[in-house]
């Protein structure tokens, strides 16, 4: 699977909270959590953000709660994948289950600025910055996982397989 869109870019730590705050989690319409992805952390975000676009952060992306509200609202945003140095181990397995593609990459977050254009290939885990070629490689996204991602998530997946 590759990708290719616009970085927009967050630090360290970002939690679920910011991701999706509290206050919206009375419903898990994902139109209407997109409406205020990342509102917290930037409040242009919901606004701006673009089909294809990629969110480049640091360490621990996705700490705090367990809520699958969060991969939900990054993936219906419309945010092709999520690149970061470390994911919180429940936000990794529930952005799978949700069909967010993810990828850990260290030196991701120190080489492309916000607005740059880069190019991920979720087989291989290579990056590319398209404005000078700079290419980084991240841990591939196993097999199984991909088949998670090109079925929309967990569930698909299995109804996939139980031919549902």
């Amino acid at each position: 699977m590759a990708l290719k869109g616009n970085i927009w870019k967050f630090g360290d730590n970002v939690d679920t909270d910011a991701i999706i705050p509290a206050r919206y989690l009375n419903t898990s319409d994902p139109a209407e959590l997109a409406k205020h992805c990342m509102e917290d952390a930037d409040p242009t975000f919901p606004s701006k953000v673009r089909r294809g676009d990629i969110i480049v952060a640091g360490s621990n992306f996705g700490c705090g709660s367990s809520r699958e509200h969060a991969p939900i609202a990054i993936k219906a945003a419309g945010v092709g994948c999520v690149i970061a140095k470390s994911f919180a181990r429940i936000f990794y397995r529930n952005a799978f289950n949700m069909g967010l593609p993810i990828l850990e990459c260290p030196e991701a977050f120190d080489n492309p600025q916000e607005g740059d254009e880069v190019g991920v290939s979720l087989s291989n885990g290579e990056i590319t910055i398209s404005k000078n070629g700079i290419q980084m490689k991240a841990q591939p996204v196993p097999e199984f996982m991909q088949s998670l991602l090109n079925d929309g998530g967990l569930m698909n997946y299995v109804k996939k397989k139980a031919g549902l």
